[in-house]
């Protein structure tokens, strides 16, 4: 097996004149093909090594997605150091933390992300030198900028190339590529190491299963030291001789992602890769965007919705059967409306690679129907991280699709036993793509890789077709007064899915006699609704009635209602608490990959989830 180094050689023999990264400036997208990349990598390495960069020495990158992310990530790897990716939403002590466990000697970061480490570079001491992707504080001598080391590195490499050729002959397909922090939501993050045969095993996997094209390109919307991101963007797409764009950086983070829509439009990508929180925004605009061609035009959206949904079954069985008889109609719709929805995402994409967390079926179906299928995979960072994935040719909507080649699984209960096909227990992995370890954390490694397996903390089973479904995180599990568990994300999405007037919710039972939940309400949603009813919002009556809209929709879950057969019943909430503000970023109660963090919140309502547990607390 080889290591990215000898992969990123060999695409660049095999598509250099290929465009691979392409960047906007002055108003229009620039592309820079694999031939030129390669130049600019060689000699931001050689200039490094001129700093004194020694093999293994670990070097952060703390920046923006943009060309020289990729070009600063591959020239790390050519001096034979380790890249820790950094996530630009750290504040200042995250930052701080990971760059003192790791023992980062050299910082590869933007003027953007430079306040947050002038306050605390004296208390790293291990960092020798910050180097600047941008020239906006160059004047300042104590930085290096990219520029600057580039252009020693040329002049090094006019004259003799040997010492950066010794050096990445060097490295070898078990050295450490990167160390990747987790969140950090219960405890101090831990830095995953992955080599670089965890990477290349992983990229042939992926681009196994969803095949990408040479030519062909995606505009990476989500952050770039993300592991789906990173193994999927930029060297999946890579390996497949493809293009990967960058977002338009605004002004401020706002303004980078209302730049998003118009980017897509400008890239025309052949595929994009998501996660649930964009795809749920994606739909909202979509369906904005219907509702203000007014009710007649809604109207025929959603029947045509119902009539592609019937069409499409459950992706494996599009079409066949008495759903055939659809296929008339389905073109029609598609002609006159569906395109149109296509050509605001470019025009030219295929499909979206769903990951990040669970993607619920109605969000596939939505987007299966409007002919840009959203193809839903599972992985985490320990598996450097695809583990199964959907194809445009096997899918199965509501599955994590099947596993990647040379993996294996096995889905194992409480007390390590492998259970049989069809039963749920937990997700456990063997294969190339799993990490080394936890760096300087034994202890956390032991308890995650025994024997060779990967036990990844998440409940699942897999059907008889082979194709694998993710119920959620064992630590996450409802725990009744009797001991049964229960794995709440199912029960969560679908609440906020089929209710326009529920945007957040958090189940809790822990072996209590019920459940209970917290729930945070579309307030936009609700003030049409009150508007429609001619009821003041200040008004006793406003709050009554919303009251109702809410409980109303938890009753659909419920015995006669609608959906009652879509969960036990012991696992709908019996008592609600509203609560004010909703769950974020800011305040923490979403980690990076807005995952809910659910120690955070329950830590915070701790007094309002007590009171939903004393009599009169099932009153809505």
């Amino acid at each position: 097996m080889s290591t990215i180094i000898d992969l990123f050689e060999k695409c660049v023999k095999k598509f250099a004149n290929n465009d691979y990264l392409l960047e906007k400036h002055n108003g229009s997208y620039k592309s820079l093909p694999y031939f030129k990349v390669k130049k600019r990598v060689d000699r931001l390495a050689a200039g490094l090594l001129s700093l004194g960069v020694e093999k293994g020495d670990r070097i952060a990158l703390l920046a923006e997605g943009q060309n020289n992310w990729v070009i600063s990530e591959l020239a790390i790897f050519f001096t034979g150091a380790v890249n820790v990716p950094l996530s630009i939403k750290l504040n200042d002590q995250e930052i701080k933390f990971r760059l003192a466990h790791a023992e980062v000697k050299y910082l590869i970061t933007t003027s953007r992300q430079l306040e947050k480490i002038t306050s605390i570079n004296k208390e790293i001491p291990a960092l020798k030198n910050i180097i600047l992707i941008d020239t906006k504080n160059a004047e300042d001598s104590s930085y290096h900028t990219l520029y600057e080391l580039s252009e020693t590195g040329k002049e090094i490499l006019n004259q003799d190339s040997s010492t950066l050729e010794m050096r990445k002959s060097s490295v070898q397909p078990d050295d450490i590529a990167n160390i990747c922090y987790t969140s950090g939501t219960t405890a101090d993050p831990k830095g995953i190491l992955l080599s670089h045969l965890n990477y290349v095993t992983n990229i042939e996997q992926s681009i196994e299963i969803v095949q990408v094209n040479p030519g062909t390109s995606t505009l990476l919307i989500l952050p770039w030291d993300h592991a789906f991101a990173h193994t999927c963007g930029v060297y999946a797409i890579m390996a497949s001789g493809a293009s990967i764009a960058s977002i338009e950086l605004g002004k401020t983070p706002m303004e980078t992602l209302k730049n998003i829509p118009v980017n897509i439009r400008e890239v025309k990508p052949d595929y994009l890769l998501t996660v649930p929180a964009l795809a749920k925004n994606f739909r909202k605009n979509i369906e904005k965007n219907i509702r203000d061609k007014g009710k007649m035009a809604e109207k025929l959206f959603n029947h045509a919705l119902q009539i592609a949904y019937k069409y499409n079954g459950h992706g494996h069985d599009r079409g066949k059967g008495i759903n055939k008889l659809y296929k008339p109609l389905m073109l029609v719709y598609d002609k006159i409306l569906f395109s149109k929805i296509r050509e605001g995402f470019g025009g030219k994409l295929k499909f979206f690679v769903g990951g990040g967390a669970l993607l619920d079926m109605e969000l596939q179906r939505f987007f299966y129907a409007i002919g840009m299928p959203m193809l839903q995979g599972y992985g985490l960072t320990e598996a450097a991280p695809v583990i199964s994935a959907n194809s445009l040719k096997e899918h199965k909507l509501g599955s994590s699709g099947k596993l990647v080649k040379n993996l294996e699984l096995k889905i194992c209960d409480e007390e390590g036993r492998e259970v049989p096909t069809g039963e749920k227990g937990e997700i456990v992995i063997k294969g190339n793509n799993v990490m080394l370890g936890y760096w300087r954390n034994e202890t956390a490694t032991n308890e995650t890789i025994k024997n060779g397996w990967l036990y990844t903390g998440d409940m699942g089973f897999l059907d008889k077709e082979g194709y694998l479904y993710v119920l959620g995180r064992f630590k996450s599990l409802l725990i009744g007064d009797d001991g049964e568990k229960f794995s709440p994300e199912g029960i969560e999405e679908a609440l906020v899915e089929n209710s326009r007037f529920i945007d957040q919710c958090m189940l809790y039972n822990n072996q209590n006699p019920y459940t209970s939940a917290l729930l945070y309400p579309n307030k936009e949603a609700l003030k049409r609704d009150l508007m429609q009813h001619s009821i003041n919002p200040a008004s006793e009556e406003a709050a009554a009635h919303c009251l109702q809209l809410i409980e109303g929709e938890i009753n659909r879950f419920r015995k006669n209602g609608d959906l009652e057969n879509m969960f036990p019943q012991r696992w709908i909430p019996a008592a609600v608490g509203i609560i004010s503000k909703g769950f974020t970023e800011q305040n923490n109660m979403l980690n990076s990959t807005m995952k809910m963090v659910r120690d955070k919140i329950t830590a915070t309502y701790d007094q309002k989830i007590s009171d939903l547990y004393t009599p009169g607390a099932k009153n809505f």
